[in-house]
């Protein structure tokens, strides 16, 4: 079976290689067409075009690249056209997707339509549940609480719950690599101190946002732990530098697994990583700041659907980490959480608990397993 792919970013690209490769097993007969990654691109197949001439986020980069964004969607269109496929699966990446949904309802009516990683709209743009509705045969979901939201408050069916693909990440990590904290330091040239994990987000905007706020909270603890960035693919040394540099702090790149493997406590921007960092049964304190920050903080009460922000707490349905957020994340309270979930801290132990029943209601690992059994039966 023909099978045309569209992810439009470094997590789309790492989700759709595991469920290539699911499908691949089922039907070995698979051809694959694909916008994405390096990831995707190493299953096989034709790599029609990268996700980076595509991945702009925020409101003057995408304006400034609006030509090439334009240009990619209409070759793309064409290329889906020309190809026939039977099955596409949409892989996040909402603004550029439901487009390419419109157009194949459109354009290839007998073409099945997969959307792996649904749009958010119970956290904003609720609207694009009627392209939802129209345009797609099954959403694949892969938050449990989403089932509800739909179910409940659009009569929207088309969903399924397939599992976690984060769960399944660390569980491979987890079971190919037993390093103990010896080996872990010495092979990073590290001091013998417990961590305290940093993980300030992947993008320029949040790492300025974020990092030296975390670092300067964190500083009390600075000669009894050590400070572990866990640098970004594609940002240089140089630009942490503008914060790390004469600080007893270290940055580490492709090594955030095994950070969190060995770390005693996190401070981590919103996103993945939360979940991430519960799944390693690491307490943290979620740090989101963002300029304006009054003025974010009153507009995220009129526009975001949800109370959360973290997908720990969305998971679990109450508050299991602090959030901090806008005007919320300053110094002071960061470092009045962090201190409540060290070791004896009155916080820690509570959250560790609470950790499980997150973990349990993510099910069991096998997200991309069961994605393909339903795509390809």
């Amino acid at each position: 079976m023909k099978y045309y792919f569209i992810a439009g970013e470094a997590s789309g690209d790492l989700h759709a290689s595991h469920l290539m490769a699911a499908l691949h097993r089922r039907d070995p007969e698979a051809e694959f067409r694909f916008v994405g990654g390096d990831l995707m691109e190493a299953q096989g197949g034709t790599l029609v075009r990268h996700y980076r001439e595509l991945a702009y986020m925020g409101i003057l980069p995408v304006l400034r690249h609006l030509p090439s964004i334009l240009s990619g969607m209409r070759k793309t269109k064409r290329d889906i056209r020309q190809w026939k496929p039977q099955v596409v699966i949409l892989v996040d990446y909402p603004g550029f997707n439901l487009s390419i949904a419109k157009f194949v309802r459109k354009q290839l009516p007998t073409t099945a339509i997969f959307y792996y990683i649904p749009p958010k709209i119970w956290a904003w743009k609720e609207w694009r549940i009627s392209s939802l509705r129209r345009d797609t045969d099954l959403l694949l979901s892969i938050l449990p609480f989403e089932i509800e939201y739909y179910h409940r408050r659009h009569q929207f069916k088309q969903i399924t719950y397939v599992g976690n693909p984060t769960l399944d990440e660390v569980r491979a990590y987890e079971a190919q690599h037993h390093e103990d904290f010896a080996h872990f330091i010495e092979e990073n040239g590290l001091p013998n101190r417990p961590i305290i994990a940093l993980l300030a987000g992947s993008r320029r905007q949040e790492i300025k946002d974020n990092l030296g706020r975390m670092i300067e909270a964190a500083q009390p603890w600075a000669e009894k732990y050590q400070l572990v960035v866990a640098g970004a693919p594609g940002i240089e040394p140089e630009f942490y530098g503008q914060w790390t540099k004469e600080m007893p702090v270290t940055v580490l790149y492709g090594k955030t697994y095994p950070i969190l493997q060995h770390a005693t406590a996190a401070l981590v921007t919103s996103g993945t990583a939360t979940l991430e960092t519960a799944l390693f049964r690491v307490p943290q304190v979620v740090c989101y700041y963002i300029g304006w920050g009054k003025f974010i903080s009153f507009m995220r009460r009129l526009v975001l659907k949800i109370p959360y922000i973290s997908l720990v707490n969305l998971v679990a349905g109450r508050e299991v980490v602090p959030e901090l957020v806008a005007d919320g994340m300053t110094v002071e309270e960061v470092r009045r959480h962090l201190r409540s979930i060290l070791p004896n801290g009155h916080r820690r132990e509570q959250m560790l608990e609470a950790y499980e029943l997150v973990i349990e209601r993510l099910g069991q690992p096998g997200a991309p397993n069961h994605a393909a059994e339903i795509i390809a039966p």
